[in-house]
């Protein structure tokens, strides 16, 4: 193991995707994290194509790590969770509120285990109130938030979906970066203590910088928020689309003599930073009519002399041929001993003295059994008979 959380353990009792993306983060920087699945696995195992319980999801989220597989229905499995717990530094969990209480994990019963351990609760909408028993998924997060009246078609004003989970990995982000600060606050003498992350919340706080910004100031509130005027800023060319932008006088500057349009300059709907606001429509449909006179390769061009932000819009594929993205060396390929070749990101944050990367392969389900049984000093074949563990082995990886 390498990078900057190596010699830190975490448990990880979570699924889906918000939990083990972020013990995925902290996997990848080094920490031991051991994913405790159910003898059915994580779902996600098996949500499209997979080998061998190793789908496309489930091994982006779930790389770096560990898979013990355990019933923790049997005496034995809890038994193990519990001897498992006593030697962790973290805990994370994702069920609905009280499931984890009555599994007899709750928050009292881990200290007993383990008084200084950072206890992480992750849920959809926090523990109380009319929502917190709900199930959930990330459509659910995106219609609650705002973020899908953000989206409203413009012309409709129907809202709409971002096809990506958002509020998913959002939370992951959040999730991961709160168990290093409380891990650190540890490590200065301020003890274990228990993080609760919403996905609701964390969308709310996402947000409010530009999304949720008009409620800013109480009493002078602006109905309508910023982004709802906000056009999507994809142009289309002779053979394709752009996206450029200028927010700043230099760059409006830079535009209209791109674009060979330097009378806009004079124009009084757009010779302010706030007048290009306000007159946003007819301003990007000029520009929109201007710049399907030539193609992509030479607007950009034209646009990138001048100073103005631009850039193509990249379909998925070619994303993985961009120059900036080779030469930033952002996505590698692995050969998975079960699932064959793989293309897999490199950790978004590089360190220069404790580098993160990808530990180990993804797990097949229980593939770490064994050798975590006998860390825990368990018998492995009283724990087969019981049902506590698969019998047999594990596949390897």
């Amino acid at each position: 193991m390498s990078g900057p959380l190596e010699g830190f353990r975490i448990v990880d009792l979570t699924s889906m995707i918000s939990g083990p993306v972020a013990t995925m983060m902290l996997a990848d920087q080094g920490a031991d994290v051991i994913k405790v699945e159910p003898l059915s696995g994580d779902l996600v195992r098996f949500m499209g194509p997979n080998r061998a319980g190793l789908s496309a999801g489930f091994i982006s989220a779930n790389r770096s790590k560990r898979s013990l597989a355990l019933d923790l229905k049997t005496a034995d499995g809890m038994a193990v969770i519990r001897k498992l717990l006593s030697t962790a530094d973290v805990l994370v969990q994702n069920f609905r509120p009280g499931a984890i209480e009555r599994m007899g994990l709750g928050e009292d019963a881990v200290r007993e285990l383990k008084p200084d351990i950072v206890y992480v609760s992750i849920s959809g909408f926090g523990e109380s109130g009319p929502y917190a028993h709900k199930r959930v998924y990330d459509p659910v997060i995106q219609a609650l938030s705002g973020l899908a009246d953000i989206q409203k078609d413009g012309d409709t004003g129907r809202p709409k979906m971002i096809r990506t989970i958002i509020p998913d990995k959002t939370t992951a982000v959040t999730a991961a970066q709160a168990i290093t600060a409380a891990l650190l606050a540890r490590e200065r003498g301020k003890g274990g203590q228990h993080l609760k992350i919403s996905m609701l919340d964390t969308m709310v706080a996402y947000l409010w910088p530009e999304g949720m910004a008009g409620f800013t100031f109480v009493g002078k509130e602006v109905k309508a928020a910023r982004a709802q005027f906000a056009q999507d800023l994809i142009f289309q060319t002779t053979d394709g689309f752009i996206t450029a932008g200028a927010v700043s006088d230099a760059e409006w500057h830079g535009m209209c003599r791109a674009l060979e349009r330097e009378e806009w300059l004079d124009d009084e709907r757009f010779n302010t930073a706030q007048g290009r606001i306000v007159n946003v429509k007819e301003r990007l449909a000029m520009t929109a009519e201007v710049l399907l006179e030539r193609s992509s390769a030479q607007w950009l061009e034209r646009l990138d002399r001048e100073g103005v932000p631009c850039a193509p819009v990249l379909q998925r594929h070619e994303v993985l041929e961009h120059e900036q993205i080779r030469v930033n060396e952002m996505i590698e390929e692995h050969e998975h001993p079960v699932a064959g070749l793989l293309r897999q990101p490199r950790p978004a944050a590089r360190f220069d003295k404790t580098p993160a990367q990808m530990q180990r392969h993804a797990p097949t389900l229980g593939q770490h059994n064994d050798e975590l049984i006998e860390e825990l000093g368990f018998d492995l074949t009283q724990l087969r008979s019981t049902g506590a563990i698969p019998d047999g082995g594990a596949a390897e990886a």
